[in-house]
């Protein structure tokens, strides 16, 4: 089934080679662009329900995912798993919940995201979830770029797809060294 699935992702032209910056500031020489799979909703929900059937419905209250990335994903989760749908989002560069939402005190969240890095916008989201009074439960992510980081989460993580895609900072990055100019692919600016 992985390959099935990353199959979405280079049928759609969504595996990027090349020189680029991604969400954390890091620079990797490969770029899944998940927005290129997702905006074609029978590719979402097979994704999706790729994701729901390792997670228990009954585990859960909710599902909430850090914006841009993962609303799409995160929302076809919930429609999979009929469970409600929260998102949390930056706001002059800090992770918040907004837009009325709120978390009722010991309500089980599901963590969902598009491609997982480093997991920071996974972190400041569960940390905006703690702070609401929920408890983030599992970390679902269509995508694992680095898969030997196993140690990022303090919950447990599941993964439709690993592919391990070496990242560098800008001073290590050889593409740098070589002149090779960097694009931003991502939603939101370097952190």
């Amino acid at each position: 089934m992985k390959q099935e699935l990353l199959d979405l992702y280079e049928d759609a032209g969504a595996l990027l080679n090349g020189h680029f910056v991604l969400s954390s500031g890091r620079h990797s020489a490969r770029y899944l662009q998940s927005a290129l799979v997702l905006m074609h909703p029978k590719k979402a929900a097979q994704l999706a329900a790729a994701l729901a059937e390792k997670v228990n419905p009954d585990d859960i209250d909710m599902v909430v995912s850090p914006a841009l990335g993962g609303l799409i994903i995160g929302h076809e989760v919930a429609r999979a798993l009929n469970k409600p749908f929260i998102f949390t989002e930056r706001k002059e560069g800090e992770m918040q919940l907004r837009r009325g939402f709120t978390i009722p005190e010991g309500t089980r969240l599901l963590v969902v995201e598009d491609v997982i890095t480093t997991g920071g916008s996974v972190r400041e989201c569960m940390t905006v979830v703690r702070a609401h009074g929920g408890t983030p439960i599992k970390i679902m992510a269509v995508v694992d770029r680095a898969p030997a980081s196993a140690d990022r989460f303090d919950i447990p993580f599941e993964t439709v797809i690993e592919i391990d895609v070496e990242t560098y900072t800008t001073d290590a990055c050889p593409l740098c060294a070589q002149g090779v100019a960097a694009i931003k692919p991502g939603s939101r600016g370097v952190a």
